[in-house]
């Protein structure tokens, strides 16, 4: 029944009168070219299948996202009466849903070809998603497909061109998969074998003490980095949790076929938060898309391949700081890249957007969100990357802060940092989502007198940090980057986008992580660390502010860049060394490898304090 009234519905939208005239064939003109990025090469002798089936994403122009992003920016303004006003759900669809106008044109543009049913809506309607198979894709967008294979053997079905009817050009803004040759990856560097035995090293217990007026020294060991050492560094260690289970919450997303598995997680934290250890059974995971959540021995090619690594750090992360605040974990699906003889029957790998469609229409999600994957900004067509982005604000303008990292190559792995534009220029590479004005982005550190920008010689990690091609300096920015890029007197002229939005914004320790994977004791470098560490802290930030019935941080970065970098410890040593270069250096105040720096959590509780409104959502 629902399908058919869904029929109906598509089809009376063409009765919309929209102009046009001629053949459908001769009014197509091109909306978008991107060339495929340096690593990855056409391969003229493989044909795809014209029955190689695609699950077609279309976003559709919002009518009044504006309205949204205007709305954004007052209530993450603590200077602003309307801070911490955020949106319910159902007001955010209504702010971008589409007009009739663009729905009907859509429809109608979709009935002319034959395809009268839609396999999905998100929740504002501003995506529509249909299944169809490529010789229908091919005639859709006047465009032709292709197999393009990385150089590391991936291969995926894309065209670089794709075209609309004119009168469509202003009413669909992006349609994939077409040009994208985005592959987000784990942020987790190599893990390191630390031990295999029932307990940790003797000559780390004693960093399993949560004693109150326990000092840094006697509990962190640099090589060793516990949920005790995190929780007296930063701050946490004596704070009580006061909201109940139902109040507050955090959550992590999982891509890529990634699991937070639960007994190692129960591991983890029997031996470094032995009170949480029944929390690793009772978070709550979320299946998007066909999700793994494979709670068993993994074989050995995932093993190989380090499979749960991330997920593991993450959770065992957030849980380890942050218990007993509820977890929730995400764990979006989505094909691998496209292999010939596999006969696979889709293909995509763009699980933000997944993720995404399904929470939109969520009334309760987690206050805060980790997510510990990204890719070259220049591999993501400027279509998507601003329609994932806006997608993003529409979480912020809910009151939900999202994380993402800097990214573990610097300013760009050697022998990588070239432009796709064709001409192979020299520059720095920025990543994406961190390069999103929407998100606070978070770099890693290192050592504890001092803390400095993390790296890691052994297996080249360094954190990321750097400057959006695709987005400007937001607003919030201006004071801060413009003295940090005046300060660099002309350094990197031309490899990076002075004008653009700076990242990261804040920062956390990435270097060395104890965590337990496939049943041992392990240490992992990389801003996936950092990046969920930060986010559980805020998720005490936001227990303390709900206890006294103020609303969350929610988008924190206009209130990171007015007020809330006075309760972050400022970073000067270091740099996001890459591209053959020193890169861009810690400096006092903003800098683009640690932003403002790392949380002093109580001091982040007093100025989160002072600045939230009396209003709750």
């Amino acid at each position: 029944m629902k399908s058919a009234l869904l029929r109906i519905w598509l089809l009376a939208g063409t009765t919309l009168a929209i102009p046009h005239s001629g053949s459908w064939q001769s009014e197509y003109a091109v909306k978008e070219t991107h060339h495929p990025p340096v690593g990855w090469r056409r391969l003229e002798d493989v044909t795809v299948p014209g029955d190689h089936m695609l699950d077609l994403s279309i976003g559709l122009k919002q009518a009044n996202f504006a309205k949204l992003e205007e709305h954004l920016s007052k209530s993450s303004d603590p200077s602003h009466s309307q801070y911490g006003a955020h949106l319910t759900a159902e007001e955010v669809n209504t702010l971008v849903a589409p007009a009739e106008e663009t729905l009907g044109a859509v429809h109608e543009w979709l009935s002319a070809h034959g395809i009268h049913s839609i396999d999905r809506y998100s929740a504002a309607k501003d995506w529509i998603t249909i299944r169809l198979p490529l010789h229908k894709v091919e005639e859709l967008l006047d465009t032709r497909y292709s197999v393009y294979e990385h150089a590391d053997g991936d291969r995926v079905v894309r065209t670089p061109e794709w075209s609309l009817p004119r009168y469509l050009h202003e009413h669909i803004e992006v349609v994939q998969p077409t040009n994208s040759f985005f592959r987000p990856s784990r942020q987790a560097s190599n893990a390191i074998l630390v031990d295999t035995f029932p307990l940790p090293p003797s000559s780390f217990k004693q960093q399993l003490s949560t004693a109150a007026g326990a000092d840094v020294g006697s509990v962190c060991n640099e090589s060793f980095v516990t949920p005790a050492c995190l929780r007296t560094f930063y701050g946490t260690i004596n704070y009580t949790v006061q909201t109940s289970s139902n109040t507050n919450s955090m959550g992590l997303n999982n891509f890529l076929g990634e699991v937070n598995n639960r007994s190692d997680t129960a591991l983890f934290l029997k031996r470094f938060r032995p009170e949480a250890e029944g929390a690793a059974y009772s978070f709550k995971t979320e299946v998007i898309n066909g999700g793994n959540n494979y709670q068993g021995h993994e074989n050995a090619t995932r093993l190989a391949g380090g499979a749960d690594i991330e997920g593991n750090l993450d959770s065992e992360t957030m849980l380890g700081i942050a218990y007993p605040v509820n977890l929730t974990t995400f764990n979006t699906g989505g094909s691998p890249p496209y292999t010939p003889d596999l006969n696979t029957p889709t293909d995509t790998n763009e699980p933000y957007l997944d993720w995404l469609q399904a929470v939109w229409g969520q009334r309760d999600l987690p206050w805060v969100i980790s997510s510990s994957y990204a890719d070259d900004e220049q591999t993501v067509p400027q279509s998507y990357a601003r329609k994932v982005c806006s997608g993003f604000a529409q979480l912020g303008a809910r009151g939900i802060s999202l994380f993402f990292g800097s990214g573990d190559s610097g300013v760009g792995s050697n022998g990588t940092c070239l432009t796709n534009d064709g001409k192979n220029t020299s520059t720095f590479l920025a990543m994406f989502p961190s390069s999103c004005p929407y998100v606070t982005t978070v770099g890693g550190t290192r050592n504890f007198s001092p803390e400095i920008v993390a790296y890691d010689t052994r297996n080249g990690y360094v954190s990321g940090g750097g400057f959006s091609r695709y987005f400007d300096r937001p607003a919030y920015q201006d004071k801060a980057v413009t003295q940090y890029v005046k300060g660099l007197n002309g350094e990197f002229k031309g490899l990076y986008n002075a004008e653009g939005r700076g990242y990261p914004d804040v920062a956390a320790q990435g270097y060395r992580y104890a965590i337990v994977w496939n049943g041992t004791v392990r240490t992992v470098d990389g801003t996936s660390a950092a990046t969920p560490a930060f986010a559980a802290i805020v998720a005490l930030v936001n227990d303390a502010l709900l206890a006294e019935g103020k609303p969350t941080l929610g988008f924190m970065n206009p209130w990171i860049y007015q007020r809330g970098y006075e309760g972050l410890r400022d970073i000067t040593i270091g740099s996001a060394t890459g591209c053959n270069t020193t890169g861009f250096p810690a400096a006092k105040g903003w800098d683009a490898v640690s932003g403002y720096g790392t949380p002093d959590f109580g001091r982040l509780v007093e100025v989160a304090k002072e600045c939230a409104a009396d209003s709750r959502r």
